[in-house]
């Protein structure tokens, strides 16, 4: 077997092929962004993509811990089976100007870049069909030898986010729903949504329309006690 060099571009395989894209790319930017800052999240419907997704890291260092971290977690009731694509992805080639255009042949396991949950912008936007083309005749991604793995609980060590407008929320107690935070965060001006991790207690994303309202909301709410002894930790979400 070829071997695959790691990159920033991660291969997930496994997933359940009856979420909803939309909702699919989200809950991997939200489970995968604890990691790193997220370049682009690549679900396809087509046939020969179901049950499979594309995360790109910004950085190969972000893409090995999340590899490592999150090897054989249950998403949505299914083993995620995770390695380095076998290309890098057009959204890095646009990032380090050696990107062509679809004149030229895609890199193996290079999906085109979609835009990026909770309405971020990225480099540039394709419909599904062109980035099926693109990925036509690719076997999509050979595993690579699967590195020692982590506990799937763990998280890289973390350090102040710049602001913007999704806050991270840690240490919640296992009980705790999303209507319970939705209450809480809605009492803040341009509150959006709050989502839980599948899978994945004690956190969850809060989201708002700007970085300055986030700011507020994180600035009076963290440490709020969600129960006697549990202080809610709140910060900036990795971007």
């Amino acid at each position: 077997m070829t071997t695959i060099l790691p990159n920033q571009t991660l291969y997930i395989k496994g997933l359940d092929d009856k979420i909803q894209k939309e909702e699919l790319r989200r809950s991997l930017y939200y489970l995968f962004s604890q990691h790193g800052p997220i370049l682009d999240v690549v679900a396809l419907k087509t046939q020969k993509m179901r049950g499979q997704a594309f995360v790109v890291f910004r950085d190969i260092t972000d893409a090995t811990t999340a590899m490592r971290a999150l090897q054989g977690f249950p998403f949505y009731s299914q083993i995620m089976n995770i390695s380095y694509a076998k290309g890098k992805s057009n959204v890095i080639k646009m990032k380090e100007g050696v990107y062509v255009g679809t004149s030229q042949p895609s890199a193996p396991a290079g999906p085109t870049a979609e835009p990026a949950p909770t309405g971020t912008k990225r480099p540039h936007e394709a419909e599904d069909a062109g980035a099926a083309k693109r990925t036509k005749g690719d076997d999509a991604a050979d595993e690579a030898e699967p590195d020692s793995t982590t506990d799937a609980a763990a998280t890289a060590s973390r350090t102040e986010n710049p602001p913007n407008r999704i806050l991270f929320l840690s240490n919640l107690p296992e009980s705790v729903s999303e209507d319970a935070l939705a209450m809480l965060f809605q009492e803040y001006p341009g509150f959006k949504e709050v989502r839980l991790v599948p899978g994945k207690t004690g956190i969850a994303f809060v989201e708002y329309e700007t970085d300055i309202q986030a700011d507020t909301a994180k600035g009076v709410l963290h440490g709020f006690k969600l129960a006697p002894t549990v202080e809610m930790g709140v910060e900036f979400a990795k971007m």
